[in-house]
């Protein structure tokens, strides 16, 4: 037995320190390892989380309608140029960029002294005038009598003399007391006067019309100072200021530039192959880049010729604004054909996104279960689903973080 043992000493002996440290420390490590893994398995057994609740909506077919997609650009509904109707200096502007104005609103005043000395020399032509044909200088009434001016008047008396003599002579050449060379010198006379009444008459009437004349140098006299206002020709927005005070304007001249915001018009363009379903008073779905609010319009103009540049056919919409639209926005539209066609819809906060890929969670045996699908068109709160689930199949609103296999309860 000694022997035995003395044989075997050596071998354990033979073995390097160093080794024989290392294959104790591995055992060591091997066993705290195991020892770890069954405490994790152990703690991990009992941690089956109670069921979580959700609420469930379900999977219905309802009018969806049909519908044409088309890319278009949102324009302003009108836009105008105020501008100034009287050349002279821009005194004043009262707005800028992006003010809101009311149509009517004065916004720029060009200097109206030199309007305003106009006037006075119109107003100063129109009494003399007036006091020509026997009208007092300040008076409205322009009619007058050319028989009551004292020109005609004046005529009349030369003329009804001129008439007397010639009776007179026309009887004494009858009776022979004077000789016929006599009457013709008077005739003549009374001829020379029935031309000069006639020129007097036409002369108030020259004078009268001359009246009528100043009074509309006057009227205009006062619209040019009236013209030194600029106003807003709509209610809107300025989009640019073309002017400003102190500068030298032309007639004509620009000063702001205003669009009219709401409603705005969208231009789209539809294929051709969709052109024959497009018509007047159709619903019209518009959505823009970063804003994930749909907005409702309606078709109003068409175009009667489809483009043979594109093959593409234009349309116009009226698009309701309640200001988060801008002119000049690229939009998505979508022309409702047919409202009454029937499609399998979801509630849009049920369907979950994640790496490009859509999906829905159904309730299965208690458990969460996750459906990829096909969607459609938006409407509202609603998505139209082309694949993936059936009418009346319970999805849940609201997943969150919900994964396949997970244990739910569903709650009203």
């Amino acid at each position: 037995m000694l022997e035995a043992a003395t044989h075997v000493f050596p071998f354990w002996k033979s073995i390097p320190l160093s080794a024989g440290l290392l294959f104790c420390a591995l055992a060591l490590v091997a066993g705290a390892c195991k020892s770890d893994y069954q405490g994790s398995t152990r703690q991990a057994r009992p941690g089956d989380s109670q069921a979580r609740q959700v609420k469930t909506a379900r999977v219905e077919e309802t009018p969806f309608g049909e519908s044409v997609t088309a890319n278009g650009t949102l324009a302003a509904y009108d836009q105008s140029t105020a501008s100034a109707k009287v050349a002279g200096r821009l005194s004043t502007i009262s707005v800028d960029l992006g003010s809101v104005v009311r149509r009517g609103q004065m916004v720029a005043q060009v200097e109206p002294n030199d309007y305003k000395l106009r006037v006075q020399q119109a107003e100063a032509a129109l009494a003399q005038a007036r006091a020509r044909v026997g009208l007092s200088p300040d008076g409205k009434d322009d009619a007058v009598n050319p028989e009551q001016t004292g020109t005609v008047r004046q005529a009349r008396a030369v003329l009804d003399e001129a008439k007397v003599s010639r009776d007179r002579a026309a009887k004494l050449v009858q009776q022979g007391i004077v000789a016929r060379s006599e009457f013709d010198t008077v005739d003549s006379a009374y001829k020379v006067a029935v031309s000069r009444y006639q020129d007097a008459i036409e002369e108030i009437r020259n004078r009268q019309a001359l009246v009528a004349q100043r009074r509309s140098e006057l009227a205009l006299a006062r619209q040019q100072l009236a013209d030194t206002a600029v106003y807003s020709p709509l209610d809107g927005i300025v989009q640019e200021k073309r002017a400003s005070v102190g500068e030298y304007l032309a007639a004509g001249a620009p000063v702001v530039d205003i669009v009219r915001m709401n409603p705005l018009r969208l231009r789209a363009e539809v294929p051709e192959r969709d052109a024959g379903t497009i018509r007047f008073g159709q619903n019209v779905r518009v959505s823009v880049e970063g804003d994930a609010k749909v907005y409702l319009g309606q078709i109003k103009r068409l175009s009667p010729v489809i483009a043979q540049q594109n093959r593409m056919l234009m349309v116009e919409a009226d698009v309701q604004n309640d200001g988060s639209l801008r002119p000049g926005s690229f939009a998505k539209a979508e022309i409702v054909t047919n409202d009454a066609k029937m499609a399998v819809t979801v509630p849009n906060n049920s369907i979950v996104t994640f790496a490009g890929i859509e999906k829905v969670i159904v309730v299965q045996n208690g458990k969460a279960l996750e459906k990829p699908i096909t969607t459609g068109r938006k409407s509202g709160d609603w998505t139209e689903i082309l694949a993936g689930i059936n009418v009346g199949e319970q999805v849940i609103v609201d997943p969150g973080n919900l994964q396949s296999g997970m244990a739910v309860e569903v709650v009203q």
